[in-house]
C-alpha cells in the first residue's frame, strides 16, 4: 500500500519533468524509500529535491512513518538503460558483453538496437616490417550487453 502511494508520486513527478527517468526505486520494510534518477542532462541536486518534495510534502506523516532518500546514479555506476546512452556520445565507455568480450573505445552512435565504439589499435604491416596505427568499430546491441561504465580521465 505505502510502496504504491510512493510509486504513484514518482511517476507524477517525473511527467512534470520529462528530461528524468527512473533508474531503481526501493521500499523497504521499515519505510526506507530511495529513489535513484538520471536525466538526459545529468542530474542537478535541485533535481534530487524536486522528486524528494513531489513525494514528501504529499505524504501524511501522521500516517506514515518513512525516510526518503533520492540521488543521482553515479558517474562510476553502470548504464543501465539505452537512454543514459546519449548523453555520453563522445565520451570512452568500458563494455562487457555476455559473450565475455571486453571492449573499450569512444561511443560514436546510439540508437533504440545497439552502439558503436571506436578505438585504435596498433597492428602489423600488411607489407613489411613494423606496425600501423588503424581504427576499430565495434556495434554493440544492448541485448548483448552485461555491463557497461563511463571511463572517467582525469
Amino acid at each position: 500500500m505505502f510502496k504504491k502511494i510512493v510509486e504513484d508520486l514518482l511517476q507524477v513527478a517525473l511527467k512534470e519533468r520529462l528530461d528524468l527517468f527512473l533508474i531503481d526505486f526501493s521500499v523497504s520494510g521499515d519505510n526506507a524509500v530511495k529513489v535513484v534518477i538520471d536525466g538526459d542532462n545529468g542530474v542537478l541536486v535541485e533535481d534530487c529535491m524536486f522528486i524528494s518534495r513531489a513525494i514528501e510534502h504529499n505524504i501524511d506523516k501522521d500516517e506514515h512513518d518513512f525516510s526518503l532518500e533520492v540521488l543521482s546514479s553515479g558517474a562510476a555506476t553502470p548504464l543501465v538503460l539505452p537512454r543514459q546512452y546519449t548523453k555520453h556520445i563522445g565520451r570512452n565507455l568500458e563494455i562487457k558483453t555476455l559473450d565475455s568480450q571486453n571492449l573499450e573505445g569512444e561511443l560514436k552512435e546510439v540508437n533504440e538496437q545497439d552502439v558503436v565504439l571506436s578505438w585504435k589499435a596498433r597492428e602489423p604491416k600488411p607489407v613489411g616490417k613494423g606496425k600501423v596505427t588503424v581504427t576499430k568499430t565495434a556495434t554493440v546491441a544492448f541485448e548483448n550487453i552485461k555491463e557497461a561504465k563511463v571511463k572517467i580521465k582525469f
